[in-house]
């Protein structure tokens, strides 16, 4: 079954009658939330043991997050064939970076703050892995030349792990992300080249 997504008009929103009930503190949103599992707290390690080190060398995707610690986050998706991120060792791992769009929004973020997240996935499999640590931008091509997937890349990212643990499968399950016959209908969404397009027709400058 194809799902057909239609929108609604657009129309302003002002935030104004929601402040007074905004959360702005953590022991208001700690009520408003039952506390972590023990599981939930415990299962956090702070290396790579032998199943994160599998489920690492199975991922061809994975999302990298990265701040400036002032205003500006970024997501970003890296992508390659299974084993595409190299395991330097328990507590490294080496993110190369393949030609993009030559923005360098995560190396600029990360030249200012060096503080990453990384979620793995493998296809067909609904649970990720979530890994913290710290990012360092490497050219050293001895070690670049580990990175799978073609040439070697211009530059990589070192990451000293200092956060992993497997994330439940309750979000993609309920997207039910790796099941074609829900996803939406999309012939009537514009094309990359479109959107661009237009986007590109509304730059301003300031």
């Amino acid at each position: 079954m194809l799902l057909v997504c239609v929108f609604p008009e657009i129309q302003s929103f002002s935030m104004q009658n929601f402040q007074t009930q905004n959360i702005s503190d953590e022991e208001s949103l700690r009520q408003l939330y039952r506390p972590p599992s023990p599981g939930a707290i415990k299962k956090c390690i702070r290396h790579l043991d032998s199943h994160a080190r599998q489920f690492i060398s199975l991922s061809p995707f994975v999302l990298l997050a990265t701040s400036d610690a002032r205003e500006a986050c970024d997501i970003s998706p890296r992508g390659g064939p299974p084993g595409h991120v190299a395991i330097l060792d328990d507590r490294k791992l080496l993110l190369p970076d393949r030609p993009g769009n030559n923005r360098l929004d995560s190396f600029h973020n990360i030249l200012r703050f060096h503080h990453v997240g990384l979620l793995f996935f493998i296809p067909g499999v609904s649970e990720t892995l979530r890994v913290n640590g710290r990012a360092s931008i490497c050219t050293c091509p001895d070690l670049l030349q580990r990175c799978m997937g073609g040439r070697p890349p211009k530059a990589g990212l070192v990451i000293e792990v200092e956060k992993a643990f497997l994330h439940c499968s309750m979000a993609l399950e309920l997207a039910r992300f790796w099941q074609p016959s829900t996803w939406p209908q999309t012939r009537a969404l514009p094309s990359a080249g479109k959107i661009w397009a237009d986007h590109i027709s509304q730059f301003d400058v300031k």
